[in-house]
């Protein structure tokens, strides 16, 4: 493999530059879809909130410098008008700041500013420092001048909306440190010159982005950026989070949703199972008393209101095929009881009296929250949600197998086999799946993928119907991938959401299911062109699956997993001694 570089720039206009660690990142991205012309420090705890403005300007000017921007993992450039500003991370909360002929005004962010919300500015007498309050963060961000001179500040100590911050500067240039801190810490001491501070951080990317970029850079030219989406997204154990979390974004997506986690813990697994354990358990963290996951989990808060589909199973089962040592028996033994709770919540909780079948509550309880599926009924038995149980109780089997609880592995299989049989009985037409309104019964029939995520069964398939999904899969395949509502269906809509779009989790989903059933050919064009969409599209959340452009939040996680997951098994299939014997094996 290829040692994985610091070399290769990315557009801060779309990905945050952060840090493995880091509960902040820096943007001109300050709320959902919105640019600005300043980048801004953005905090993640509490929700999403820019706290401050960093404005570079002209040397002994109010004037604001006309400057670019440039980034690498290990550091930011202002860059224009004859100067430059550099900022790093020394380390998860701290950046440091070197100006060359230019000076940088550190404001705060566009906001209210009363005495009750916004952020609150004045000089600790005690170190010297300049100190910014965050009313939405409930932090403070600490500025320390190392060299040069704090050239203006105003609006110290004041209230209400009046203007305040500072602005630096230095004729022979200067260095400052911004801290984000909780109540008090001790006076910051340099321990590094800037070079050194950003030469750390670039290894540190290097040792993690050498883990999960398991393939040639030429065999997946985009991986070391998708290993930058999962490093600089990663936040240290804080808040309701007990563990490292990988969120989904460091923009507006900033959570840990109840299916997300699993792509992410898989395309760890291999190089970093510590990491991608963690993953994986963050939210059975907070599994409730129904045995239910909730539908995300952040630092200060968690939500449920909705769940996520159980495709923990699916993805427990692909987990421990990766990781390179077996868990210990204990912690198989607490995940078996994790994930029997999470099944039994569907068996029971979500199956109405008389059915055999569970249901969603929503659109959202799915993951594909406005899928045409839903536009009938919301609370509906979709056939997805059998398949994705049926896969989970066969893992459930195996686990408890292996961990003595033999019995109930007969028991979980036998649900299994009988969910099954309900599904083909009750959900399948001849020609795909439909869903049922559990209250009446009612059936309704969609153009939406989510219909044909049966495939996921794979060789559990009767060979007629895997033929059959595998035929109308086929048919939502664009130059782009997978589109998530047939480009024919009269409610297609290209930046719909889930009525349209290619998204990571479905085309990941699909893929493997499609293989396992021995429609390898297939799979293997649903991996080609997700792949190659990815690498001239990056990372968003989903794409127009019609021209391939990326949507929405531009820097997600799972698709970056994704990714590296099909790019790697792509690899292991071409360089594979005997790849009719390899794709033999990835079936079974």
């Amino acid at each position: 493999m290829t040692a994985a570089s610091d070399s290769s720039a990315f557009s801060i206009a779309t990905m945050p530059f952060s840090r493995q660690g880091a509960w902040f990142g820096i943007s001109p991205i300050t709320a959902q879809g919105r640019q600005e012309e300043d980048l801004h420090l953005v905090s993640h705890q509490s929700g999403m909130h820019p706290v401050l403005r960093l404005t570079p300007r002209l040397p002994v000017s109010a004037h604001r410098a006309e400057t670019d921007w440039h980034a690498t993992p290990s550091r930011l450039v202002w860059q224009g008008d004859g100067g430059q500003v550099s900022l790093a991370y020394e380390t998860a909360d701290t950046v440091r700041l070197r100006g060359e002929h230019l000076d940088l005004a550190i404001t705060p962010a566009a906001g209210d500013l009363t005495p009750f919300a916004g952020t609150y500015f004045y000089r600790d007498p005690v170190d010297g420092s300049h100190v910014f309050t965050s009313y939405e963060t409930g932090r403070r961000y600490r500025i320390t001048l190392l060299t040069g001179a704090v050239s203006r500040t105003c609006g110290t100590e004041e209230l209400g909306d009046a203007a305040r911050g500072l602005v630096l500067s230095g004729a022979e240039g200067w260095e400052a440190v911004v801290e984000e801190i909780d109540s008090a810490r001790a006076p910051y001491s340099a321990c590094l010159d800037f070079e050194s501070v950003a030469a750390r951080t670039s290894a540190d990317f290097r040792d993690f982005a050498d883990a999960v970029v398991r393939v040639p850079a030429g065999a997946a030219p985009a991986a070391e950026l998708a290993a930058y989406v999962l490093w600089s997204a990663t936040v240290r154990p804080a808040g309701l989070l007990g563990r490292s979390a990988v969120l989904m974004s460091k923009h507006w997506m900033d959570k840990v949703w109840s299916w997300d986690h699993c792509f992410n813990a898989l395309a760890l697994a291999p190089s970093l199972p510590a990491l991608a354990w963690d993953q994986f358990q963050l939210p059975f963290d907070h599994q409730d008393e129904s045995g239910a996951l909730p539908d995300s989990v952040t630092h200060s808060e968690v939500l449920y209101n909705f769940v996520k589909p159980p495709v923990h199973g699916w993805a427990l089962r692909r987990l421990r095929e990766s990781l390179p040592g077996r868990p210990a028996r204990g912690e198989l033994r607490r995940t078996y009881r994790r994930l029997e709770r999470w099944t039994a919540f569907w068996l029971t909780a979500r199956t109405a009296s008389g059915e055999r079948l569970p249901h969603y509550q929503h659109g959202n309880d799915s993951g594909w929250d406005n899928a045409t599926t839903f536009d009938t009924r919301r609370v509906l038995i979709t056939a997805d949600l059998a398949a994705f149980l049926v896969l989970q109780l066969a893992e459930l089997a195996e686990l408890g197998r292996e961990v003595g609880e033999n019995e109930a592995a007969d028991r979980h299989l036998r649900t299994a086999q009988s969910l099954q049989d309900a599904l083909l009985e009750q959900l399948w037409t001849g020609d795909g799946f439909c869903a049922r309104t559990p209250r009446t019964g009612e059936l309704s029939t969609s153009r939406s993928l989510l219909d044909l995520m049966p495939i996921v069964l794979g060789d559990r398939l009767p060979p007629d119907v895997g033929a059959r999904l595998a035929e109308r899969i086929a048919s939502h395949l664009t130059p782009f991938g997978l589109a998530t509502e047939h480009p024919d269906s009269p409610r297609y809509a290209p930046d719909g959401y889930w009525r349209g779009p290619v998204w990571a989790p479905a085309t990941l989903l699909v893929e493997d299911g499609l293989r396992r059933a021995g429609h390898v050919e297939l799979a293997d064009e649903v991996s080609r062109r997700f792949l190659s969409l990815c690498e001239t599209s990056g990372f968003a959340e989903n794409f127009d699956a019609l021209s391939g452009e990326g949507q929405r939040d531009r820097a997600y996680t799972w698709t970056a997993s994704a990714y590296l997951l099909l790019a790697h098994a792509r690899h292991e299939r071409a360089t594979a001694p005997d790849t009719e014997g390899a794709r033999g094996s990835a079936r079974a």
